[in-house]
């Protein structure tokens, strides 16, 4: 990424429209060279968003779209989810995720100052940023039990590991903000400054251990396989 390239991030509107066929394109290929799933949204479901005034936009200064990410609420508001965050590829690792990230947190953290915002990711790169924000590490338990949120899990390759556990774990790790009983950011972030190797080598842990029922079947998931191989080696 050109660290020069300076971006304005706004809050999403029926101006940015036309946007979204290229978001659910480039959300849909993220997934794929990562080997992981993720809850396809269709370009209506983020205009949707974008009129509700629940989703943030990066733009280039000469109007070229560069990142998206969008807020779902569960459980009739008690819970948020910060979902959909995506760069385009040629502006990645300069930042603007982050700060995406904290513009769509403080807008959660506007619209709705009482929720629980939560995230499920497998990668440490997105923990890192939750934890700099306030995220906590929690079990499945204490994220919400919507139905209509763990459907959204059915797209991906794991939505099998998440079912054989009854819905208490799987690969992704839980991070959950809550508002009235959460560590300050900098002792977050310290956390995982701390513990970041170890986190990753207990996710890697995690992943061979959720994947092992699944390599030794006669016709196992070579989606799933794929999806470890990817993550352990960054293939």
């Amino acid at each position: 990424m050109d660290q020069q390239q300076k971006f304005n991030l706004y809050i999403a509107d029926e101006s940015h429209f036309h946007f979204a066929e290229t978001i659910v394109e480039e959300m849909a290929e993220s997934a794929k060279a990562r080997g992981t799933g993720i809850a396809r949204r269709s370009p209506d479901y983020i205009r949707d968003k974008m009129q509700e005034g629940k989703a943030v936009i990066a733009l280039t200064e000469q109007g070229e779209w560069a990142g998206f990410c969008y807020i779902e609420t569960w459980s009739h508001g008690e819970y948020v989810a910060n979902s959909g965050l995506i760069v385009s590829p040629k502006f990645r690792k300069g930042g603007l995720a982050k700060a995406i990230k904290k513009r769509i947190f403080q807008l959660s953290r506007e619209k709705y100052p009482e929720a629980k915002i939560f995230g499920l990711t497998t990668g440490l790169a997105v923990m890192k940023i939750n934890s700099e924000l306030g995220y906590e590490p929690v079990t499945y338990s204490e994220l919400t039990q919507d139905e209509a949120f763990w459907a959204g899990c059915k797209s991906c390759v794991n939505y099998e590991i998440l079912m054989s556990k009854d819905r208490k774990n799987c690969m992704c790790t839980a991070m959950l903000f809550d508002p009235k009983d959460h560590y300050e950011p900098a002792e977050t972030k310290e956390f995982f400054d701390k513990k970041s190797k170890v986190l990753e080598r207990l996710m890697n842990f995690k992943q061979w251990k959720f994947l092992r029922p699944f390599l030794k079947r006669e016709n196992g998931s070579k989606n799933m396989v794929r999806a470890f191989m990817s993550h352990l080696f960054n293939l």
